[in-house]
């Protein structure tokens, strides 16, 4: 084979997700049933994939960690 056709299972779970969500907001704004206001939806990606699992688990994690 010239490409592994599983290469998409070599992404962290989290990261594969990650990037499906972003696909789904990208589709949305699209569609026209999300406005195209990035810092709104990239705090809620940041929040989905990030934010909320640290204050759920009350993670000590230093804001050099954070998302970009």
């Amino acid at each position: 084979m010239v490409t592994d056709s599983r290469s998409f299972m070599s992404y962290p779970r989290h990261e594969y997700f990650r990037r499906v969500l972003c696909d789904v907001i990208g589709q949305d704004i699209l569609r026209g049933e999300l406005s195209n206001d990035e810092r709104l939806l990239g705090g809620l990606a940041r929040d989905i994939c990030y934010e909320n699992a640290k204050r759920y688990f009350k993670l000590p994690l230093r804001d050099s960690a954070r998302l970009p």
